[in-house]
């Protein structure tokens, strides 16, 4: 006959998913907990799950000695001889205690203690089952939404998806299926948590290793991953067969492959590019669809400079600097970007700068332009021995070309200080002031510039202009028409 205990011990092994071993240990604690309780706290009392039985059952353990200093954890030889004769001083001495001696107290503190073993154990199990799927990917329903948060249930669990890791783009109503990325599997609260993420570059390379089979398998590596959720992604590829192509692999037959990610990340546009390992090579095939004329790398400060055609300008940018900036994500390098005529431009006004230095020829100014000096400064603070290596210089003439170069910096400066101290030019003094206003009666004088106003007017007395000016004869506009003839009125009408 099975007892209430041991189907209380499979129902919560079934529902819980909890491991039987797991709870019978949960009951022998709680059990520990309520005999302590009720006996005392000094006491030494375990607890055991008869299978037989179906109980758990309390047992006391004192030591057997000829003189009783604690009562608690120490029993008289002859005491102990009458619950077990063959016992013998220095045994640990097991007493069974009557369990419905408990009382309602005890039994309140057990039924805590369950309550708090289960919950603890349900913590470690889902702890346990999603520590290993930590950048993987998960599917789940969208449950509710707690201050931005969007909580998603996992059949067994709940995860999280932050709200700065969702997508701006992207609306979710509850019961809506969700696929997100596992980004973390923390234990700071008192339940495990799991964070979730719809932005992280892993979800479009575990969405493209579910689709395509030969990144499953293997043979093509995606390299390199950028994004901008929501909004355009870029992904470097490479395979190992060569009879593989690579894009071809991950777009599939009439984009069905690239397609089902793209549906998936809701109309997030994914540039598919093929990677190298020259970083030259490597920035062209990244920078599309945009042409590049020219490459100039910068070991040093790891920037790119790329010169692209005027009317490529814009498509190299892209929209608000986006194509540059995923660019520059995927393959982890600074990106300067140059029209032909910028780059131009710039190389004129470095040679005639770098031209002043007079240690230097023509063809050592070009070597130095095309080499990435750009000003008499970038020379001022190389090193001679760059110098003379890319000369072919003696270390004395590279420090004296240094030198040199230290000079005409000094020149620019004060050219740029003497410039901006110079005064404005009187002309532009005279050209700010409003002149006064000219009076009808005085239009008639002749309109010759004339520097200084006071030299312009003669040194004789003028006359009025009024008084100069002979009067006009004017005449009264009633006599000066000739008068109309008035008919009688009598005279005018017919006689009968």
């Amino acid at each position: 006959m099975i007892s209430d205990l041991e189907r209380l011990v499979d129902s919560i092994t079934r529902e819980k998913n909890i491991p039987r071993d797991v709870v019978i240990e949960i009951l022998e604690s709680a059990m520990e907990a309520a005999g302590r309780k009720r006996f005392g706290m000094t006491k030494d009392i375990e607890a055991q799950y008869n299978e037989e039985l179906g109980e758990v059952e309390l047992f006391e353990f004192r030591t057997v000695v000829d003189d009783v200093e604690d009562e608690d954890l120490e029993i008289h030889l002859e005491e102990a001889q009458e619950l077990d004769p063959e016992c013998l001083i220095g045994d640990s001495l097991g007493i069974k205690m009557n369990v419905e001696e408990l009382g309602r107290i005890a039994a309140q503190t057990a039924k805590q203690v369950i309550i708090q073993k289960i919950r603890d154990a349900e913590r470690e199990l889902t702890f346990n089952e999603f520590k290993d799927r930590k950048g993987e990917l998960i599917t789940g329903i969208v449950r509710r939404f707690e201050k931005g948060n969007i909580i998603v249930d996992l059949n067994r669990a709940e995860a999280i998806l932050p709200r700065r890791e969702q997508v701006p783009t992207e609306t979710y109503r509850p019961g809506d299926r969700i696929q997100a990325f596992v980004l973390d599997i923390t234990r700071a609260t008192r339940q495990p948590q799991v964070v979730l993420s719809r932005t992280h570059p892993g979800l479009l390379m575990k969405l493209f290793e579910m689709e395509v089979p030969e990144i499953y398998e293997g043979i093509v590596r995606i390299e390199a991953c950028a994004r901008e959720p929501g909004h355009r992604a870029k992904i470097a590829v490479s395979s190992v067969d060569p009879d593989v192509d690579p894009v071809g692999a991950c777009v599939g037959l009439k984009g069905s492959r690239v397609q089902a990610v793209v549906a998936e990340l809701r109309g997030e546009a994914i540039d598919i590019i093929p990677w190298h390992p020259d970083p030259a090579r490597f920035i062209v095939y990244a920078i599309a669809p945009a042409h590049v004329d020219r490459v100039y790398i910068d070991d040093s400060t790891h920037t790119m400079e790329l010169v692209v055609p005027d009317d490529q300008l814009a498509k190299a940018i892209g929209r608000r600097g986006q194509n540059v900036r995923l660019a520059a994500q995927l393959t982890g390098w600074r990106i300067d970007i140059y029209s032909e005529t910028k780059h131009s431009q710039m190389l004129d006004d470095a040679r005639k700068e770098i031209s002043r230095i007079p240690d230097l020829s023509d063809t050592e100014v070009d070597i130095l332009v095309r080499s990435g000096f750009q000003s008499a400064q970038e020379l001022a603070d190389a090193e001679a021995a760059e110098v003379a290596g890319l000369l072919d210089l003696e270390d004395d003439r590279a420090t004296a070309v240094i030198g040199s170069a230290d000079k005409v910096v000094a020149e620019l400066i004060m050219e740029e200080a003497a410039r901006r101290n110079l005064p404005e030019p009187v002309e532009e003094e005279v050209e700010e002031e409003e002149p006064p206003e000219a009076e009808p009666d005085k239009e008639e004088l002749p309109s010759e510039s004339v520097e200084d106003p006071e030299e312009a007017l003669p040194s004789e007395p003028v006359e009025d202009p009024e008084e100069a000016l002979p009067p006009e004869p004017v005449e009264d506009p009633e006599e000066a028409l000739p008068p109309e003839p008035v008919e009688d009125p009598e005279e005018g009408a017919g006689t009968d």
